[in-house]
């Protein structure tokens, strides 16, 4: 991101009463979004099913069915219960008919899954409760219907090992890091893969297209593959009320980016999670496999990261570089610390080429994209602003990595002589 702008002013997504018109994504419409952006969809007050031949003779009505608004006749929404699966970046999701419309997380029930499945409980005690935490409009359903970000928890209460949301929440509710209202801004990049085949699209089968450089940011058919899938999900998140400030193709073809935020805290993490969510169902509809691999093609290729830019009052105001100085002081100090938690795979990605610093050594530096953190030209000029952490990778959790950088910069202190050793070797003075 070229810089952090003002955050939106929630918290938490309210959900305001939608339109009856309002249009859900249905597997024949994800594409069309940017072409048709401006045409009104017509819908009758009475029921009706128009049967369309498919490809095999047989009569198809479902596309109908999926298109059919509800809102005009109940008052009931549908709720999409969406949570972290035991892999812990796999997105897990079912669907319970809740009796109103509802504008916060507190309005809706605890519910239950089987986490013997997803790999998160035993078969003989497999119940894992789901925890409201978030709520989005749903902008495959439309109407009032939502989708809804939760946590899990034991029976007795207690956070299961991938509920990582429960800690980063007890980080963003200490009050010296509620007065430092950090913000966050995640710049989210993903690789689309061919189905059935594991190659990215637009890639020929088994071979390779020409070296990157033509493909950053670029228009055509020979340079830029996905860009529907990249447009429907920006209109998409739009839609949901997620946080979504751009897109761009990136320089491995076939690969693309995202940014959300400024977000405030614990935001950032159901945002992205919530941003995911829509992808993966999005690509699912296309008929194309999603990845969140650090590094999907071995060589001489880009590898997929997630560059986390901070800020915190005192970064924002007169003087803060040198705050920033004193957080990027920290930070390597906790270097380790941060890579264990920086995404599994990560040190294929992190190799000191294509735009990443080795994952071995701590470096930062202004407007350099080869450090472990850059900070930018406007910042230094500024005297204040943000600093942009290039380490986590495509496939980190949001909640551990925003909440590990508060922790780091906020709570966390270092001992005087580690301190010393640090700015002397850094070069920097705090």
């Amino acid at each position: 991101m070229a810089q952090i702008l003002a955050p939106s002013t929630q918290w938490q997504m309210r959900i305001t009463k939608t339109s009856p018109c309002a249009t859900p994504i249905t597997s024949k419409m994800w594409s069309s979004l940017v072409m048709k952006q401006n045409k009104k969809v017509a819908r009758s007050a009475k029921f009706r099913v128009m049967a369309i031949n498919s490809e095999n003779g047989t009569i198809n009505r479902v596309e109908d069915l999926l298109n059919l608004d509800i809102t005009p006749f109940t008052d009931s929404i549908i709720a999409e219960y969406i949570w972290i699966g035991g892999t812990g970046i796999d997105v897990r999701s079912k669907s319970r008919t809740i009796s109103k419309p509802v504008s916060h997380p507190s309005e809706l029930p605890k519910w239950n899954y089987d986490g013997s499945s997803t790999g998160q409980a035993p078969g003989e005690d497999s119940e894992v409760i789901l925890y409201p935490q978030a709520i989005f409009k749903d902008p495959f359903r439309g109407g009032n219907n939502i989708l809804v970000v939760c946590d899990a928890y034991t029976p007795a209460g207690e956070p299961i090992p991938t509920n990582k949301r429960h800690k980063a929440a007890e980080i963003f509710s200490n009050p010296k890091v509620q007065a430092e209202i950090p913000w966050y801004g995640i710049e989210q990049e993903y690789t689309l893969l061919q189905t059935n085949v594991n190659w990215p699209l637009g890639w020929p089968v088994g071979g390779y297209p020409g070296p990157q450089g033509p493909y950053y940011c670029a228009a055509g058919a020979d340079k830029s593959f996905g860009r529907d899938i990249s447009d429907a999900h920006y209109k998409a998140c739009i839609y949901a009320g997620i946080n979504i400030s751009g897109t761009n193709g990136e320089v491995m073809p076939g690969q693309w980016e995202y940014q959300v935020g400024p977000s405030v805290g614990i935001e950032a993490g159901d945002h992205i999670w919530a941003s995911r969510y829509i992808l993966e169902r999005i690509t699912e509809q296309a008929g194309v496999v999603l990845t969140l691999d650090p590094k999907p093609i071995e060589g001489d290729w880009n590898g997929a990261g997630c560059h986390t830019n901070y800020s915190t009052k005192s970064m924002r105001e007169d003087g803060g570089f040198e705050v920033i100085k004193k957080a990027i002081l920290n930070l390597s100090l906790r270097h380790k610390v941060h890579i264990e938690a920086y995404g599994e795979g990560n040190e294929r990605r992190l190799t000191g080429k294509h735009e990443t610093a080795s994952i071995n050594s701590f470096s930062w530096g202004v407007a350099n994209r080869g450090c472990s953190i850059r900070v930018g030209r406007d910042t230094e000029k500024n005297g204040k602003g943000y600093l942009e952490d290039r380490r986590p990778a495509s496939n980190m959790d949001p909640y551990v990595v925003t909440a590990l950088l508060a922790e780091s910069t906020l709570l966390w202190e270092p001992t005087l002589e580690a301190e010393a050793l640090a700015a002397q070797k850094l070069a920097l003075k705090v």
